[in-house]
């Protein structure tokens, strides 16, 4: 995906870069799992299946795969520059209160993408998948 980012103080768009989807959720998803209480991001089926072809794609020519399972992104390129929409689906350790790790993982993610790519999200949404009881991950 082509997006148009602006490169100047004015806020003119003078150059285009490209940036695509997986880019940016490797970028939120090091940031969600950066944040004290979120035990990991959890991929759904059809996280798994588009995992699986990136991975799949990746392995051929020859390149390491970010982690971006349990992450979406969707560009609003009528928006200049584009603004991604982000949505992260995870799971919390039981012994942090969910709501407040929820928050925490859309500010954390929010300020990632922001730093590493210059784009303001327009959302960032986080569904807690599951809550792990005793705070690890068993598997």
């Amino acid at each position: 995906m082509t997006t148009t980012v602006p490169d100047d103080k004015a806020g003119v768009s003078r150059a285009q870069w490209v940036i695509a989807e997986p880019v940016i959720a490797a970028v939120a998803a090091r940031a969600a799992l950066g944040v004290p209480g979120v035990v990991r991001l959890e991929p759904g089926l059809t996280g798994l299946v588009s995992q699986w072809t990136r991975l799949a794609r990746q392995k051929i020519n020859g390149l390491a795969p970010a982690p971006t399972e349990g992450v979406g992104v969707t560009l609003d390129h009528t928006a200049v520059p584009s603004r991604p929409r982000v949505s992260l689906d995870l799971v919390t350790s039981g012994q942090d209160q969910a709501g407040i790790v929820g928050r925490a993982v859309q500010r954390e993610v929010r300020r990632a993408i922001a730093a590493a790519t210059g784009l303001v999200p327009q959302a960032v949404t986080v569904s807690i998948m599951d809550v792990h009881r005793n705070g690890t991950d068993t598997g």
